[in-house]
Parts: structure tokens; sequence; C-alpha cells
């Protein structure tokens, strides 16, 4: 549903409303086109607004990290899904940091400026009802030349719709949303809605990828994803964001796959959260982290995690570009 023009009475802005959460999958989708469709859509947020979620929804398969923590999506990952004629490329964005100013959060901030410069489509993620100073900071983000949808998130947990309308208005006069899309991450046909969605921004031309590929990251840095994923789900709140994965080897022995990674955290006391007491949490991190590898890759895998302490390497700029960050 387009949303043009900011002067819409309350009736009006109830009827885009119904419409919006009524429609049926697919239904907003451009007619078939001769040829191949394909383009690039970002998808930007704050932290912790689904975006990661997202992500693995329109692809169908996780290849982006979730958990509560903040700052769990590091990097612009790529996730591709291919349906009849078109192609789909989805960037998923690290949440826009504004709590601290280290090299770590320039290094994350830069990768979201980035990738919302040369696209096609722009998902702005946002929780329905809610906006606040950190999503005014990332739409200010948003370049007037690419079409934005506003993606009205979690739309499971409001409890008075009512209440979206007037939330509705004062959205549109902050900025000139190409359409409005009330959903939930978690609902596959909010999912198929909105695929049907992009189609009508993606342009006639041949495809990116290959019909069978999911995404441009390599085995070696899903695993590395992977185990920063358990490492954060199993520590909770108690260790600090400043963690980080390495993979040290990555070998392939036929059917075998031997991964060598280290948890590089800033401090000793943190490095003890992580080992546990006789070692159980760094051991439980190990087996549900090699039990997904082998999941993902469909081979058997060993793996081995060290945990080293490297003070302050979240605020060094060399040593942040060294641990794989842009």
């Amino acid at each position: 549903m387009t949303s043009k023009d900011t002067d819409q009475s309350p009736q009006d802005l109830e009827a885009m409303l119904a419409q919006a959460l009524s429609s049926r999958p697919g239904a907003a989708a451009a007619a078939p086109v001769q040829g191949q469709r394909c383009g690039l859509i970002a998808i930007v947020g704050k932290p912790n607004v689904g975006k990661s979620t997202l992500l693995n929804a329109l692809v169908g398969q996780k290849i982006s990290i979730t958990s509560r923590k903040a700052q769990t999506t590091r990097h612009r990952i790529t996730g591709v899904r291919s349906e009849g004629a078109v192609q789909y490329v989805f960037v998923d964005t690290p949440g826009f940091q504004t709590r601290h100013g280290n090299a770590l959060n320039r290094s994350l901030n830069k990768t979201v400026v980035g990738a919302v410069s040369d696209v096609d489509l722009i998902l702005m993620v946002v929780e329905a009802g809610q906006f606040n100073l950190a999503d005014a900071q990332v739409l200010s983000l948003l370049p007037a030349s690419v079409p934005a949808v506003l993606l009205a998130n979690k739309l499971d947990q409001v409890h008075r719709r009512s209440e979206l309308a007037p939330w509705l208005r004062d959205m549109q006069q902050r900025h000139d949303f190409a359409e409005f899309v009330p959903m939930s991450a978690r609902n596959a046909k909010d999912i198929e809605r909105l695929l049907g969605i992009c189609q009508k921004y993606l342009p006639e031309q041949p495809w990116m990828y290959g019909a069978d590929e999911l995404t441009d990251r390599s085995d070696r840095f899903m695993a590395a994803e992977i185990v920063r994923e358990k490492l954060f789900r199993l520590t909770g709140d108690e260790l600090p964001y400043t963690s980080t994965v390495i993979i040290d080897k990555y070998e392939e022995e036929g059917e075998l796959r031997r991964i060598a990674a280290t948890i590089v955290v800033e401090r000793d006391n943190h490095k003890g959260m992580v080992i546990g007491e006789k070692g159980e949490k760094l051991k439980r991190i190990g087996t549900e982290a090699r039990q997904e590898l082998e999941s993902l890759t469909g081979h058997k895998v060993f793996l081995e995690i060290w945990v080293k302490v490297r003070s302050g390497w979240a605020d060094d700029d060399a040593r942040v570009r060294s641990f794989g960050y842009e």
C-alpha cells in the first residue's frame, strides 16, 4: 500500500491499516514479465528489531545468527531467494550504533551506510507502534533516491491495533515511504506477502547468483558466526558485547570438517565467564555449535575452541580490521 499523501483523515488511515493487515499473500505482486528480475534489497533498522530473523525467513533458511544481545549481526550478510523468474538479493546489516563510538561500532555503522547507497529497495524495520531516537538516526540515513518500505515488525506483540493508525500518520510525516507493511517476521503468510511487494521494485535484468545459492558468505564465515551465536546465547547479558570469534583453521578432509576457533574477550574475568565452572560452559558452546555446523554442512565436524584475552581490541582500528571487520 502506498503512503504518498500525508494529509489523510483518520478514516483514511484506518482504511489503509485494515487493507495492509488483510492483504492476501502475493496480492501486491507485479504482473509476470518476460525474462528475469533481480535486485538488491537492504534490511536496516536499530539493534534488536528482528532484522536477522526477517532475513532468515525471507531466504527460507538460517544464514544470519540471532540472539537477544544487541550487535549480534556485525557484518553485511547477503541472503538470496530465487523463485520463478525473480531473484531477491537481501542485504542484512548491523543495527546502527549510537551508544558507543569505539572502533568496532564505527566499523558497524560504516557497513550500514554503505549498504543503503546502492540498492533497489530499502526495508526499514521498526517495531510496530514504536519509534525512538535510535530509529530516527537510522531513518536519517535513507537516501531520497531509493524507495523505502516501512516494515512494522512484531505486529503479533501489539495488543491494541487501533493505536497503529495515528502512529502511521506520524511515520508518514517523517519520511516519504513508498509502502507500509505491518507484519510478523515469524508469520509465513506475511513473508510471502512481503516478497510480492518487493518484486515490484526489482529491475528486469539477469540474476546475480546461481539458482541454488543462498548466501555469498563462506562456510568459514558461517562457522565463526555460529560459534558466536552460541557464545551470546549461553552467556546471556553477563558477557559484554565486545567479544568475537576468529576461525584459525577450517580444513576439509573428505566427509570431515576440522575447525579451530578462538573466542576473543577483553578481560580475564570475561574468559572465566566463557569457560565456566570446570569448563562446562565452553564445552556446551562447542557442542551446540558443532551440532549446528554438522546440520548446516551435512558433514561430520571436529571443533576445537580456545579462549584468549585481547584487552581493548574493540577500540583498536587495526585489530578490528584484522579480526575481519570492514
